[in-house]
């Protein structure tokens, strides 16, 4: 099986779980009688926490000899945890498990991307086509669960995740590459590695760039969270809600499989300014409950708001980090994206949808325009001329 192949079901096996879990583990949560403001909590601790969290297990990720060692730890460690929440734990035992697990889980994506970007560059294939496996993957778990749910109960949930995890330990021996972590083939130091990580932290161009795909990102913590519980209040039917996450997701698989070269054109500066504008756009008509022959094409701006973000950020990541420090660069940009100030914002959710519903998606329009300026701010950088 070709490489960019079997890097490709990896992801897929990583994202089969983010479908059911994305959407539909609010759904498992409300069910368990928690509030809104209760699930944003849980939801939020593991990404504050990303800033500190993800970094470490980047720098205890690279101890051992090969990259993908450390993912299928990762992996097997959040199939036992994702197996616990199955018992009548409560508030404070749910969000402890949800914690260690979703602080592992988010980061094997980061640590499977400087993997993938590395090989990417040296055999020439289109990173972009083989991470499209994954939200293709997405939507397969997205509108499975969906359907299941309508069936039956949303203990199915957490039962698709367990088994998707398990899988993603699997796919990582059998399908990731004897990548050695150095070139020399040595085991760096703690402090070598702790140093790269100083590096970035000191680098005003890369917190710069990160910061503003950061807030970009982060501001899909409403949709994330509370889309289906707000496009429920408003009528649409969980059926739908499958549909229209997978609506989003298509365009994106689209975008990162189809539009390369556009995208190798443009530039990661372009790409982040093209996103900052339509995740304005996209969060600010959800804000006024549009009709649902609006949302389809709305929900069609992801490729932008997503897509194009995300792909501009491990771009940037990339270019403004060196070797030794490639792994906590692309866990850095990943908790910022997915961490800190989405933790923050999705607390906010909670709370704002609690109180004002959909009228919540402002926020997240702010957040947008203030990664709007710091997209814009890159250009006076000359390291990315």
């Amino acid at each position: 099986m070709r490489l960019p192949l079997r890097l490709g079901l990896f992801y897929g096996a990583i994202f089969i779980g983010t479908g059911a879990s994305s959407p539909y583990l609010p759904v498992w949560f409300a069910h368990h009688g928690l509030s809104g403001a209760r699930i944003g909590l849980i939801l939020s601790l593991p990404m504050i926490a990303r800033a500190f969290t993800a970094p470490l297990l980047a720098v205890w990720a690279d101890s051992f000899r090969l990259r993908r060692t450390a993912l299928v730890v990762m992996a097997a460690g959040v199939t036992a945890l994702y197996a616990l929440m199955a018992l009548p734990l409560g508030f404070a035992g749910w969000a402890v498990v949800w914690f260690a697990a979703s602080s592992m889980y988010s980061t094997l994506s980061p640590l499977a991307d400087v993997i993938t970007l590395k090989r990417a560059a040296q055999d020439g294939f289109n990173f972009g086509a083989t991470r499209a496996i994954g939200s293709a993957a997405f939507i397969v778990g997205n509108l499975a669960v969906g359907w299941l749910i309508t069936k039956g109960s949303p203990e199915i949930v957490l039962v698709w995740m367990v088994a998707a995890v398990a899988l993603t330990a699997l796919c990582a021996r059998l399908l990731l590459p004897a990548d050695p972590v150095h070139d020399e083939g040595h085991v760096a130091g703690l402090p070598e590695r702790m140093a790269g990580v100083g590096e970035l932290l000191r680098d005003p161009a890369f917190l710069t760039a990160t910061l503003s795909a950061g807030l970009i990102q982060s501001a899909h913590a409403f949709y994330y969270g509370f889309s289906t519980l707000a496009w429920k209040q408003q009528g649409i039917p969980e059926s739908l809600t499958g549909v229209l996450w997978a609506t989003g997701v298509v365009v994106e698989i689209v975008f990162m499989w189809r539009l390369e070269p556009w995208r190798r054109r443009l530039g990661p500066r372009r790409l982040l300014v093209l996103g900052a504008a339509a995740a304005i756009v996209r969060w600010t008509a959800y804000a006024f409950a549009p009709p649902l022959w609006l949302v389809f094409p709305l929900q069609g701006l992801h490729a932008l708001s997503y897509a194009a973000t995300f792909l501009a950020s491990l771009e940037l990541a990339q270019r403004l980090s060196s070797p030794r420090n490639a792994s906590a660069a692309q866990a850095v940009n990943s908790a910022l994206s997915g961490g800190l100030i989405s933790g923050l914002a999705t607390i906010a959710s909670g709370w704002l949808f609690d109180r004002y519903g959909a009228e919540g998606y402002l926020l997240m329009s702010a957040m947008s325009v203030a990664g709007l300026i710091g997209a814009l701010r890159l250009y006076g950088i000359p390291r990315l001329d």
